[in-house]
């Protein structure tokens, strides 16, 4: 497969601004920036699909720069229903250092902030050189200032797109940069930064966009959603990824494949067919969330969340450290145990059973596991000796039902 056959074979291309960009794509050599304001710390999992684009063009024989919005951040871009809170300046300074960090690590691309070369440029002259090359029915065109009409957009935000434009002409003028690559919302941006390069200079550019990752049900990932997973470890852990991954529904694990991973067309195809003949094994969840997790972590960190995933259902939790498990499993309710305590007062003094005689009940009915040995005594003396590192427990009520015992 040719490069562009292989990004529409991954559902990686939605629209393209010219026919002749699947030839230029296959040739290689070409010089392109993708970017991404800093609105968070850290990218996160819809970021991820966009930035491995990069890669598979790098691969392929092509230039990446990757964008950082500095200045653009700083106003923030339409939002399809309400305006973006603006964040303070020493937010974004900050977001900017953590993401250029971020972006280094993981794909060691050469890494630019716009604001470099916008922050010296005054209101007379960005109306002047750019401004007035905008036709304000051809930015009330775009579908996402459109859809703003009716409830109201600022100048500030109407501003943005010509902002972009402005970072396309500037990459083309200093570093030949004459493609960009963006998520599917961006359209209407990236084809003004392709027409302001047209109309000042007399030359070509291109662009092509991504659909954006969504779930199941059409959401997208992102921060703004509330359902983010970040890429940094100390945010999201490799086993709340390796969690989520596992889990995401059978009708899109093929999709997030070709999305995330390099495995092969071969590689993924025996996946899918393995998935339709044996979906209880889960061969392709599993390697969706180690290829993930070994891109963006390495690979002990995926060995580690397999073992902390399987560890959660067996004994082999004694095996695991207090650390990995406060860590791992710091959403899990939490009960606090100041010193030793038969099991069914510990389940009451808990809030884990509404009483004793529940707390009896459960206990004798096999429902009630103590780091995954089922425990059928009430009066069983909870102690430091027996807990993780004298100091954890992981109490499981019924099937699906966890707590954190932490002696303090």
């Amino acid at each position: 497969m040719t490069i562009f056959e292989e990004l529409k074979w991954r559902g990686l291309i939605k629209d393209i601004t010219s026919p002749e960009l699947e030839e230029k794509l296959n040739n290689g050599g070409l010089t392109f920036y993708i970017g991404t304001d800093p609105t968070g710390d850290s990218l996160h999992l819809g970021h991820l699909s966009s930035f491995l684009i990069s890669k598979r063009l790098k691969d392929a024989g092509h230039n990446p720069i990757l964008l950082i919005g500095g200045a653009t951040g700083r106003i923030g871009d339409p939002r399809p229903t309400t305006e973006r809170e603006m964040k303070s300046i020493e937010e974004v300074e900050h977001n900017i250092e953590c993401l250029t960090n971020q972006v280094k690590k993981l794909f060691g691309f050469e890494v630019v902030n716009n604001y470099d070369w916008t922050k010296d440029i005054n209101t007379l002259d960005f109306l002047r050189d750019y401004g007035k090359y905008f036709n304000i029915n051809y930015m009330l065109d775009k579908d996402i200032i459109r859809r703003r009409l009716e409830t109201g957009i600022t100048y500030t935000e109407f501003s943005y797109m010509i902002l972009q434009a402005l970072d396309f002409l500037h990459l083309y003028e200093t570093k030949n940069c004459v493609m960009q690559v963006a998520g599917s919302d961006q359209w209407g941006n990236i084809t003004a930064g392709v027409d302001l390069i047209k109309r000042k200079l007399g030359k070509d550019a291109y662009a092509f966009t991504m659909p954006l990752v969504t779930t199941k049900d059409g959401t997208k990932f992102g921060k703004s959603e509330g359902n983010a997973l970040w890429l940094d470890k100390n945010k999201t852990t490799s086993y709340e990824l390796y969690q989520y991954l596992i889990n995401v529904e059978d009708e899109m694990v093929i999709d997030y494949l070709k999305i995330f991973t390099f495995l092969s067309k071969e590689e993924i195809e025996s996946l899918e067919e393995e998935n339709r003949l044996h979906p209880e094994e889960r061969r392709a969840h599993k390697t969706l969330a180690r290829c993930v997790i070994t891109f963006l972590h390495g690979e002990d960190e995926a060995t580690k969340a397999e073992m902390m995933s399987k560890a959660l259902f067996t004994e082999d939790i004694k095996n695991l450290s207090s650390e990995d498990i406060l860590t791992n499993f710091k959403d899990m309710d939490k009960v606090v145990i100041n010193e030793e305590v038969m099991l069914e007062d510990l389940l009451v003094n808990g809030s884990i059973c509404s009483s004793k005689r529940e707390a009896r009940e459960l206990i004798k009915g096999n429902a009630i596991s103590l780091n995954n040995t089922k425990i059928t005594e009430p009066t069983y003396l909870v102690t430091k000796a027996n807990a993780i590192d004298n100091k954890v427990y992981l109490i499981k009520k019924g099937k699906k039902k966890y707590y954190l015992g932490i002696f303090e």
